[in-house]
């Protein structure tokens, strides 16, 4: 089959949007400039000569390119024009070009100019000025006004350069599959997150967090008694009473190479969930560390709403700013995540997701078996007799917990004594599940062997739907070399779900990582819920059976939560109600402002 090219398509439109937006607001559009390579023409226009329709084509024989396209495509929806079919992102594709390597000017347009040698289209300098005046928002003098489009037309000029020189590195059908992701990440962002505004505009208030922060210090740390009070009256974490309660407890922490308890956040993340009473404190210590305010970035609709950025990360999965996202790391906040009245949210989730997705790469038989049989951590601690035949999660979740942190761990090369304090078990023990864990799975670690070997030699690796990255120069380190596959295998996933959800006329809200929020009626959302789970599981088949019958699989889960609910994390409930009830202490003991015209009646 011939593989499309640009030369296919009757126009050629590059599109380049400025715009002003408040954090959790839509995008405010200040001007567009398009080039249309058909006439070799480029224009422009402020905002106030746009009207319902875009001034170019976006219909099934037009080509749409731009960078980072969730911005260009958020302003068309802010302005109430249908999307384009057709999107090619230069972004992605950009990031996937340079994907373990090293590029000098960072990863944005000036970034792609520089390193395919082009000279840039405006003086930094100028362009970084225009920037914040354009954040700045209107009003707009005529001079200002005639600089901002004039910046913006030589992004388009950029593109235009740009496009001729990535194309020998792009494959036309791949990227506009990613083109389509794009589009769907710009509605979510478009959509936002329903937030109770109620409580949120509360936590917001600088004097109730400052009393929040100082109060769940006690009320938490009772359970640890590992922070004290400065003499500048604030608390603050005790690395030797921690480790005094680490030692109560048994618990061997990760060291760093000076011999200090190490605090990293990834530490904390992993230890939580072989020490799942560890997760208050871990909850805390980021609130205290990372939460100086609530940053969530929430729009005067009670929309949370930040830049999703697709393919960031080495794996192309997204990463919004954790400070401004409902599904941040501190999983307590997202108990504001609530539906608009007549309106219900789902959260829909694979099931162990990363467990299969290796299984499934690999071949490995028994993997494949355990995960098919329903839940592979108990059925991997039923084969090493460590839990009953007739063992469930209701029955053995502790146990099952353990081995969930020990299997995934185990993929990714976790030595025994890490594993030992992660789970906190002995280090002979741990030694016993590793070795347990590659005699059972060996096909899997045959697989890994070859993965990393061939990764080293080759200098690239990739997913099943064409992301790549090189190793070698930056990217060598051996654990995250053998995690690629799964994570950015996971990624291709996802995206093949929303793209077909977004398709089906499904509000999608946000990714997370191995899950998907969507909205509805409330007499709609289990009809929606089941349908998006249908999606996710055919968007698994597409991925993990490329050659064979389609029988592999994942799982999913929904958990639907209806209006005047709250969705709410078990791992953050505990917090989320302590948070509470000092918010109504604050309230309580916070004078209520005595109106004008009350004070003129008295």
């Amino acid at each position: 089959m011939t593989k499309r090219k640009p030369s296919d398509f009757e126009e050629v439109a590059f599109v380049d949007f400025e715009f002003a937006t408040e954090l959790g607001e839509r995008a405010d559009v200040v001007c567009v400039g398009w080039h249309e390579q058909s006439t070799a023409q480029t224009r422009r226009l402020p905002r106030d000569r746009l009207t319902t329709q875009p001034p170019y084509r976006i219909d099934d024989q037009t080509l749409f390119v731009c960078f980072v396209g969730n911005a260009e495509l958020g302003c068309h929806l802010s302005l109430g024009w249908p999307l384009p079919v057709h999107v090619l992102d230069l972004n992605p594709e950009f990031r996937c070009i340079t994907n373990g390597r090293t590029v000098p000017e960072g990863r944005g347009l000036h970034g792609a100019q520089v390193y395919f040698n082009l000279a840039p289209t405006m003086d930094g300098k100028i362009k970084t000025d225009l920037q914040k005046r354009i954040a700045k928002g209107w009003p707009f003098t005529a001079e200002e006004l005639e600089e901002i489009l004039r910046y913006c037309t030589s992004d388009v000029d950029a593109m235009v350069q740009l496009l001729p020189k990535m194309l020998p590195y792009i494959d036309l059908d791949v990227a506009l599959h990613r083109g389509e992701f794009v589009k769907t990440l710009a509605q979510m962002e478009h959509i936002g997150v329903p937030i109770d505004t109620d409580i949120y505009r509360q936590l917001a208030d600088p004097s109730a967090w400052r009393f929040i922060r100082d109060r769940m210090v006690p009320q938490i740390d009772a359970n640890y008694g590992v922070y004290v009070r400065g003499t500048d009256g604030d608390w603050h974490f005790n690395m030797e009473l921690f480790e005094q309660y680490l030692d109560r407890h048994g618990i061997v922490w990760p060291r760093t190479e000076t011999g200090q308890l190490s605090t990293k956040r990834k530490t904390f993340e992993n230890m939580s969930k072989g020490h799942p009473q560890l997760e208050a404190l871990r909850q805390l210590r980021h609130t205290r560390d990372k939460m100086r305010k609530i940053n969530l970035t929430v729009g005067a609709d009670g929309r949370n709403r930040t830049v999703l950025w697709p393919f960031k990360s080495k794996s192309s999965r997204t990463q919004p700013k954790a400070s401004q996202w409902i599904f941040s790391p501190a999983v307590w906040l997202r108990g504001l995540i609530k539906p608009d009245p007549g309106m219900a949210v789902a959260y829909v989730d694979w099931s162990s997701m990363e467990f299969m997705i290796a299984a499934a790469l690999s071949g490995d038989p028994l993997m494949l078996a355990f995960y098919l049989g329903g839940d592979p951590y108990l059925s991997f601690a039923k084969r090493v007799g460590t839990a009953p035949a007739s063992a469930t999660k209701a029955t053995h979740g502790t146990l099952r917990d353990q081995y969930k942190v020990a299997l995934l761990a185990a993929q990714y090369g976790i030595k025994a004594e890490a594993l030992a304090g992660r789970l906190g078990v002995s280090t002979i023990t741990a030694h016993e599940m590793l070795a347990q864990h590659r005699e059972l799975f060996s096909t899997y670690w045959r697989w890994t062997h070859d993965w990393l070997a061939r990764a080293l030699d080759t200098g690239l690796m990739w997913t099943p739907l064409g992301w790549e990255c090189r190793t070698g120069v930056i990217e060598f380190n051996e654990r995250s070399i053998t995690n690629f596959p799964v994570q950015a295998t996971g990624a291709d996933i996802m995206r093949i779900a929303c793209i077909w959800a977004t398709r089906r006329g499904l509000r999608l809200c946000a990714p997370i990582h191995d899950a998907i929020l969507i909205e509805a009626p409330i007499d709609r959302i289990e009809r929606d819920a089941a349908l998006l789970q249908e999606l996710m599981r055919r968007a698994s088949r597409v991925v993990l059976n490329p050659t064979t019958d389609g029988t592999l699989e994942l799982r999913t889960d929904a958990k639907i939560v209806r209006y005047p609910d709250r969705y709410s994390d078990p791992r953050g409930e505990e917090i989320w109600n302590d948070v509470l009830a000092l918010l109504a202490e604050h309230r309580s003991s916070t004078p209520t402002p005595v109106s004008v015209q009350e004070r003129e009646e008295a």
